[in-house]
Protein backbone atom coordinates (compact mmCIF):
# COMPACT_ATOMS: atom_id res chain seq x y z
CA UNK A 1 0.00 0.00 0.00
CA UNK A 2 2.95 2.27 0.40
CA UNK A 3 4.56 1.62 -2.12
CA UNK A 4 1.24 2.31 -4.58
CA UNK A 5 0.73 5.45 -2.64
CA UNK A 6 4.46 7.00 -3.29
CA UNK A 7 3.84 5.72 -7.59
CA UNK A 8 0.90 7.50 -7.21
CA UNK A 9 2.34 10.55 -5.76
CA UNK A 10 5.36 11.28 -7.45
CA UNK A 11 4.00 12.00 -10.61
CA UNK A 12 1.62 14.59 -8.80
CA UNK A 13 4.98 15.62 -7.32
CA UNK A 14 6.90 15.79 -10.65
CA UNK A 15 3.82 17.91 -12.34
CA UNK A 16 3.59 20.26 -9.43
CA UNK A 17 7.44 21.06 -9.81
CA UNK A 18 7.13 22.27 -13.63
CA UNK A 19 4.10 24.12 -12.18
CA UNK A 20 6.27 25.98 -9.73
CA UNK A 21 9.11 26.35 -12.39
CA UNK A 22 7.16 27.77 -14.81
CA UNK A 23 5.87 30.05 -12.36
CA UNK A 24 8.92 31.19 -11.20
CA UNK A 25 9.89 31.85 -15.20
CA UNK A 26 7.02 33.99 -16.00
CA UNK A 27 7.46 35.72 -12.80
CA UNK A 28 11.02 35.90 -13.62
CA UNK A 29 10.36 37.87 -17.03
CA UNK A 30 8.10 40.07 -15.48
CA UNK A 31 11.06 41.86 -14.21
CA UNK A 32 13.98 44.07 -15.48
CA UNK A 33 17.62 42.60 -14.15
CA UNK A 34 20.20 44.97 -13.41
CA UNK A 35 23.63 43.28 -12.72
CA UNK A 36 25.76 44.69 -10.04
CA UNK A 37 29.19 43.55 -8.65
CA UNK A 38 30.14 44.40 -5.28
CA UNK A 39 32.96 44.44 -2.94
CA UNK A 40 30.74 42.48 -0.32
CA UNK A 41 33.90 40.52 0.77
CA UNK A 42 37.92 41.20 1.58
CA UNK A 43 39.80 44.59 2.52
CA UNK A 44 37.13 46.55 1.04
CA UNK A 45 33.75 45.16 2.15
CA UNK A 46 32.91 47.96 3.87
CA UNK A 47 32.94 50.17 0.62
CA UNK A 48 30.71 47.00 -0.89
CA UNK A 49 27.98 47.16 2.11
CA UNK A 50 27.59 51.70 1.31
CA UNK A 51 26.88 50.44 -2.81
CA UNK A 52 24.88 47.94 -2.39
CA UNK A 53 22.47 49.67 0.70
CA UNK A 54 23.12 53.01 -1.75
CA UNK A 55 21.42 50.82 -4.76
CA UNK A 56 18.90 48.78 -2.70
CA UNK A 57 17.82 52.25 -1.50
CA UNK A 58 17.20 53.91 -5.37
CA UNK A 59 15.58 50.11 -6.35
CA UNK A 60 13.10 50.12 -3.69
CA UNK A 61 11.71 53.83 -4.74
CA UNK A 62 11.59 52.92 -8.06
CA UNK A 63 9.73 49.87 -7.58
CA UNK A 64 7.34 51.02 -4.91
CA UNK A 65 6.58 54.11 -7.26
CA UNK A 66 5.52 51.66 -10.16
CA UNK A 67 8.38 50.13 -11.24
CA UNK A 68 9.78 50.56 -15.16
CA UNK A 69 7.81 50.28 -18.51
CA UNK A 70 5.31 48.25 -15.96
CA UNK A 71 8.00 46.11 -14.31
CA UNK A 72 9.55 45.59 -11.55
CA UNK A 73 13.36 46.48 -11.35
CA UNK A 74 15.47 43.25 -9.97
CA UNK A 75 18.98 43.49 -8.65
CA UNK A 76 21.11 40.55 -8.94
CA UNK A 77 24.44 40.78 -6.92
CA UNK A 78 27.85 39.35 -7.44
CA UNK A 79 30.41 39.60 -4.23
CA UNK A 80 34.15 40.39 -6.41
CA UNK A 81 35.73 39.41 -3.00
CA UNK A 82 37.99 42.82 -3.33
CA UNK A 83 39.76 41.55 -5.66
CA UNK A 84 40.65 42.08 -9.92
CA UNK A 85 40.27 38.05 -10.69
CA UNK A 86 37.44 38.10 -8.55
CA UNK A 87 35.93 41.25 -10.79
CA UNK A 88 36.34 39.39 -13.89
CA UNK A 89 34.58 36.32 -12.28
CA UNK A 90 31.34 38.30 -11.14
CA UNK A 91 30.99 40.10 -14.06
CA UNK A 92 31.25 36.46 -16.45
CA UNK A 93 28.71 35.11 -14.03
CA UNK A 94 26.18 38.15 -14.15
CA UNK A 95 26.62 38.32 -18.15
CA UNK A 96 26.41 34.55 -19.12
CA UNK A 97 22.80 34.71 -17.23
CA UNK A 98 21.61 36.45 -20.41
CA UNK A 99 18.81 37.77 -19.20
CA UNK A 100 20.71 41.35 -17.38
CA UNK A 101 19.72 44.42 -19.28
CA UNK A 102 22.49 46.46 -17.75
CA UNK A 103 25.18 46.36 -15.29
CA UNK A 104 26.72 48.67 -11.77
CA UNK A 105 29.73 48.23 -11.27
CA UNK A 106 32.56 49.25 -8.35
CA UNK A 107 34.52 52.08 -7.73
CA UNK A 108 37.88 50.55 -8.24
CA UNK A 109 39.59 51.63 -11.58
CA UNK A 110 42.37 48.87 -11.28
CA UNK A 111 38.85 46.64 -11.26
CA UNK A 112 37.32 48.16 -14.12
CA UNK A 113 40.42 48.19 -15.95
CA UNK A 114 39.94 44.12 -15.42
CA UNK A 115 36.31 44.18 -16.85
CA UNK A 116 36.21 45.97 -19.58
CA UNK A 117 36.92 43.32 -22.02
CA UNK A 118 34.57 40.84 -20.55
CA UNK A 119 31.83 44.45 -20.98
CA UNK A 120 33.36 44.83 -24.20
CA UNK A 121 32.34 41.06 -25.50
CA UNK A 122 28.93 41.11 -23.63
CA UNK A 123 27.79 44.44 -25.07
CA UNK A 124 25.87 45.66 -21.92
CA UNK A 125 25.76 49.30 -20.70
CA UNK A 126 27.65 49.66 -17.43
CA UNK A 127 27.50 52.54 -14.85
CA UNK A 128 31.13 52.45 -13.29
CA UNK A 129 32.37 54.66 -10.15
CA UNK A 130 36.23 54.30 -10.66
CA UNK A 131 37.43 58.38 -11.24
CA UNK A 132 40.74 57.01 -13.28
CA UNK A 133 40.05 59.35 -16.96
CA UNK A 134 40.96 56.61 -19.19
CA UNK A 135 38.14 54.33 -18.36
CA UNK A 136 35.40 55.79 -20.15
CA UNK A 137 38.70 56.50 -22.92
CA UNK A 138 39.83 53.38 -24.43
CA UNK A 139 37.21 52.91 -27.19
CA UNK A 140 34.65 50.64 -25.03
CA UNK A 141 31.27 52.60 -25.75
CA UNK A 142 29.65 50.74 -23.05
CA UNK A 143 31.32 52.30 -20.05
CA UNK A 144 29.60 55.00 -18.10
CA UNK A 145 30.59 57.08 -15.15
CA UNK A 146 28.56 58.18 -12.35
CA UNK A 147 31.19 59.85 -11.26
CA UNK A 148 33.75 62.93 -12.06
CA UNK A 149 36.92 61.66 -13.06
CA UNK A 150 40.34 62.57 -11.89
CA UNK A 151 41.20 65.48 -14.63
CA UNK A 152 38.69 67.08 -12.47
CA UNK A 153 39.46 66.15 -9.26
CA UNK A 154 43.27 67.04 -9.78
CA UNK A 155 41.66 70.28 -11.27
CA UNK A 156 39.82 71.18 -8.07
CA UNK A 157 42.57 70.17 -5.34
CA UNK A 158 45.36 72.22 -7.46
CA UNK A 159 42.81 75.29 -8.02
CA UNK A 160 41.76 75.26 -4.26
CA UNK A 161 45.38 74.67 -2.84
CA UNK A 162 46.89 76.78 -4.70
CA UNK A 163 44.70 79.82 -5.21
CA UNK A 164 42.33 79.59 -1.92
CA UNK A 165 45.03 77.85 0.66
CA UNK A 166 47.52 79.84 -0.73
CA UNK A 167 50.27 76.57 -0.39
CA UNK A 168 53.25 76.02 -2.90
CA UNK A 169 55.53 73.31 -1.60
CA UNK A 170 53.61 69.98 -2.55
CA UNK A 171 53.65 66.40 -1.59
CA UNK A 172 51.26 63.95 -3.76
CA UNK A 173 51.41 60.72 -2.10
CA UNK A 174 49.43 58.08 -3.90
CA UNK A 175 48.61 54.24 -4.67
CA UNK A 176 50.46 52.39 -7.48
CA UNK A 177 47.30 51.26 -9.23
CA UNK A 178 45.17 53.05 -12.19
CA UNK A 179 43.56 55.48 -9.75
CA UNK A 180 46.44 56.74 -8.08
CA UNK A 181 48.80 57.06 -10.78
CA UNK A 182 46.24 58.14 -12.64
CA UNK A 183 45.23 60.96 -10.08
CA UNK A 184 48.82 61.30 -9.61
CA UNK A 185 49.63 62.34 -13.21
CA UNK A 186 47.08 64.33 -13.82
CA UNK A 187 47.45 66.31 -10.41
CA UNK A 188 50.86 67.04 -11.60
CA UNK A 189 50.15 68.30 -14.46
CA UNK A 190 47.36 70.86 -13.02
CA UNK A 191 49.96 72.17 -10.54
CA UNK A 192 52.08 72.92 -13.45
CA UNK A 193 49.37 74.66 -15.13
CA UNK A 194 49.36 76.61 -11.81
CA UNK A 195 52.97 77.32 -11.57
CA UNK A 196 53.82 74.73 -9.07
CA UNK A 197 55.75 71.76 -9.46
CA UNK A 198 55.61 68.89 -6.42
CA UNK A 199 59.04 68.78 -3.64
CA UNK A 200 58.26 64.97 -3.55
CA UNK A 201 56.09 62.99 -5.33
CA UNK A 202 56.12 59.13 -3.61
CA UNK A 203 53.69 56.05 -4.28
CA UNK A 204 53.13 52.73 -2.67
CA UNK A 205 51.06 49.59 -2.66
CA UNK A 206 47.42 49.59 -1.40
CA UNK A 207 46.51 47.82 1.74
CA UNK A 208 50.05 48.79 3.30
CA UNK A 209 50.41 48.97 7.10
CA UNK A 210 53.65 51.18 7.46
CA UNK A 211 54.22 54.43 6.09
CA UNK A 212 57.26 55.09 8.51
CA UNK A 213 59.96 55.88 5.25
CA UNK A 214 57.31 57.83 3.17
CA UNK A 215 56.37 60.12 6.50
CA UNK A 216 59.99 60.86 7.43
CA UNK A 217 60.59 61.62 3.51
CA UNK A 218 58.19 64.35 4.08
CA UNK A 219 58.98 65.62 6.74
CA UNK A 220 62.42 66.03 5.62
CA UNK A 221 61.45 67.93 2.76
CA UNK A 222 59.10 70.55 4.89
CA UNK A 223 56.43 70.59 2.67
CA UNK A 224 53.47 72.58 3.71
CA UNK A 225 50.65 70.71 1.84
CA UNK A 226 50.17 66.66 1.30
CA UNK A 227 47.99 65.68 -1.37
CA UNK A 228 46.46 61.75 -1.43
CA UNK A 229 45.56 59.99 -4.12
CA UNK A 230 44.64 56.87 -2.48
CA UNK A 231 42.55 54.40 -3.19
CA UNK A 232 41.80 52.61 0.66
CA UNK A 233 39.99 54.20 2.87
CA UNK A 234 41.90 52.42 5.40
CA UNK A 235 45.41 53.10 3.93
CA UNK A 236 44.40 57.30 4.53
CA UNK A 237 43.77 56.39 8.00
CA UNK A 238 46.58 54.70 9.20
CA UNK A 239 49.15 56.93 6.47
CA UNK A 240 47.15 60.65 8.48
CA UNK A 241 47.97 59.24 12.29
CA UNK A 242 51.70 58.24 11.15
CA UNK A 243 51.81 61.54 9.75
CA UNK A 244 50.58 63.17 12.78
CA UNK A 245 52.91 61.07 15.25
CA UNK A 246 55.46 61.87 13.26
CA UNK A 247 54.92 65.44 13.63
CA UNK A 248 54.23 66.88 10.23
CA UNK A 249 51.48 69.31 10.39
CA UNK A 250 51.26 70.09 6.94
CA UNK A 251 47.73 70.36 5.30
CA UNK A 252 46.05 66.95 4.48
CA UNK A 253 43.87 67.61 0.97
CA UNK A 254 42.97 64.68 -1.14
CA UNK A 255 40.78 62.22 -3.20
CA UNK A 256 37.23 61.32 -1.68
CA UNK A 257 38.55 58.58 0.18
CA UNK A 258 39.95 61.21 2.66
CA UNK A 259 36.24 62.36 3.73
CA UNK A 260 35.11 58.60 3.59
CA UNK A 261 33.54 57.60 7.10
CA UNK A 262 35.53 54.80 6.86
CA UNK A 263 38.93 56.98 6.99
CA UNK A 264 37.11 59.51 8.89
CA UNK A 265 36.51 57.32 12.14
CA UNK A 266 39.87 55.32 11.97
CA UNK A 267 41.69 58.18 11.37
CA UNK A 268 40.03 60.20 14.60
CA UNK A 269 41.63 63.63 15.17
CA UNK A 270 44.44 62.97 12.56
CA UNK A 271 42.37 64.01 9.77
CA UNK A 272 40.71 67.00 11.72
CA UNK A 273 41.13 70.00 9.55
CA UNK A 274 41.84 68.26 6.25
CA UNK A 275 40.53 68.84 3.32
CA UNK A 276 38.70 67.25 0.02
CA UNK A 277 37.28 66.49 -3.63
CA UNK A 278 33.88 65.29 -2.47
CA UNK A 279 31.48 63.96 -5.60
CA UNK A 280 28.77 63.37 -2.58
CA UNK A 281 28.04 66.38 -0.18
CA UNK A 282 24.64 66.34 1.93
CA UNK A 283 25.21 70.68 1.76
CA UNK A 284 26.03 70.65 -1.82
CA UNK A 285 22.10 70.72 -2.89
CA UNK A 286 18.46 69.90 -1.69
CA UNK A 287 18.83 66.45 -3.80
CA UNK A 288 21.81 65.62 -1.99
CA UNK A 289 20.45 66.84 1.97
CA UNK A 290 17.34 64.33 0.56
CA UNK A 291 19.10 61.32 -0.09
CA UNK A 292 21.32 61.78 2.90
CA UNK A 293 18.04 61.98 4.77
CA UNK A 294 16.57 59.03 3.59
CA UNK A 295 19.90 56.60 3.85
CA UNK A 296 20.08 57.41 7.65
CA UNK A 297 16.71 56.93 8.23
CA UNK A 298 16.88 53.51 6.31
CA UNK A 299 20.57 52.08 7.57
CA UNK A 300 21.18 54.31 10.93
CA UNK A 301 24.48 55.73 9.55
CA UNK A 302 25.65 58.83 7.76
CA UNK A 303 25.81 58.05 3.91
CA UNK A 304 28.89 58.82 1.84
CA UNK A 305 30.41 58.48 -1.74
CA UNK A 306 30.50 54.57 -1.83
CA UNK A 307 26.50 54.70 -1.54
CA UNK A 308 25.42 57.97 -3.35
CA UNK A 309 26.72 57.24 -6.73
CA UNK A 310 25.14 53.25 -6.55
CA UNK A 311 21.85 54.70 -5.91
CA UNK A 312 22.48 57.48 -8.86
CA UNK A 313 23.32 54.59 -11.14
CA UNK A 314 20.31 52.79 -10.37
CA UNK A 315 18.12 55.60 -10.69
CA UNK A 316 19.86 56.89 -14.34
CA UNK A 317 19.53 52.97 -15.31
CA UNK A 318 15.51 53.73 -14.39
CA UNK A 319 15.22 57.02 -16.73
CA UNK A 320 17.33 55.36 -19.48
CA UNK A 321 14.97 52.48 -19.60
CA UNK A 322 12.21 54.10 -19.24
CA UNK A 323 13.30 57.23 -21.99
CA UNK A 324 14.05 54.28 -24.57
CA UNK A 325 10.63 52.52 -23.77
CA UNK A 326 13.02 49.40 -24.58
CA UNK A 327 15.13 46.99 -22.05
CA UNK A 328 17.27 46.22 -25.25
CA UNK A 329 21.03 47.42 -24.81
CA UNK A 330 21.88 49.75 -27.58
CA UNK A 331 18.79 51.56 -27.07
CA UNK A 332 19.76 51.65 -23.22
CA UNK A 333 22.70 53.14 -24.02
CA UNK A 334 21.71 55.64 -26.42
CA UNK A 335 19.39 56.40 -23.73
CA UNK A 336 22.34 57.36 -21.36
CA UNK A 337 23.79 59.51 -23.87
CA UNK A 338 20.78 61.67 -23.99
CA UNK A 339 20.45 62.32 -20.48
CA UNK A 340 20.88 66.30 -20.15
CA UNK A 341 20.73 68.36 -16.60
CA UNK A 342 19.51 65.51 -14.36
CA UNK A 343 19.69 66.43 -10.91
CA UNK A 344 21.45 63.39 -8.93
CA UNK A 345 22.49 63.20 -5.53
CA UNK A 346 26.27 63.47 -6.83
CA UNK A 347 25.51 66.27 -8.92
CA UNK A 348 23.67 67.50 -12.18
CA UNK A 349 24.31 64.69 -14.99
CA UNK A 350 24.64 65.16 -18.47
CA UNK A 351 26.55 62.35 -20.52
CA UNK A 352 29.12 63.34 -22.57
CA UNK A 353 30.27 61.41 -25.91
CA UNK A 354 32.87 59.71 -23.39
CA UNK A 355 30.30 58.24 -21.29
CA UNK A 356 31.27 61.13 -18.38
CA UNK A 357 28.36 61.79 -16.21
CA UNK A 358 29.36 64.96 -14.38
CA UNK A 359 32.34 67.44 -14.61
CA UNK A 360 33.40 69.08 -11.28
CA UNK A 361 33.68 68.65 -7.78
CA UNK A 362 32.94 69.79 -4.04
CA UNK A 363 35.81 70.71 -1.73
CA UNK A 364 34.86 69.35 1.76
CA UNK A 365 36.38 70.03 5.05
CA UNK A 366 37.04 67.49 8.20
CA UNK A 367 35.58 69.86 10.91
CA UNK A 368 36.80 68.04 14.41
CA UNK A 369 34.68 64.75 12.63
CA UNK A 370 32.33 66.41 10.71
CA UNK A 371 32.45 66.81 6.87
CA UNK A 372 31.05 70.34 6.21
CA UNK A 373 30.97 71.51 2.33
CA UNK A 374 32.81 74.16 1.58
CA UNK A 375 32.12 74.92 -2.46
CA UNK A 376 31.66 73.20 -5.51
CA UNK A 377 33.90 73.76 -8.48
CA UNK A 378 32.64 72.85 -11.99
CA UNK A 379 34.07 72.92 -15.49
CA UNK A 380 31.40 71.49 -17.38
CA UNK A 381 31.76 72.76 -20.81
CA UNK A 382 35.44 74.22 -20.49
Amino acid sequence: MENRLCWILKPLSAAALVAGLSASFAHAADTIKVGMMTESTGPSSEAGIYQANGAKLALEETNKAGGVLGKQLELRNEDNQSTNPGSVLAISKLTSSGDVAALIATVRSTQIQAISPTVMRAKLPILVGGTDTSLTHVNNPWIFRARPNDSYSARVIADYGVNTLKLKKWAIIHSTDAFGNGGKNALTDALKTAGVTPVMTQGFTSNSQDFTPIVLAIKNSDVDIVSTYIASSTDVAIFAKQLRQLGVKATIIGSPSVSTDTAMKLAGNALHGSYSIADFSPGASPEAQAYADKYKAAYKVDPDFYSAWAYDSMKLLALAIGNAKSTKPDDISKALHAIKDYKGVEGTYTFDSNGDGLHGYNVVRNDDGKTVFVKHIDFAGK
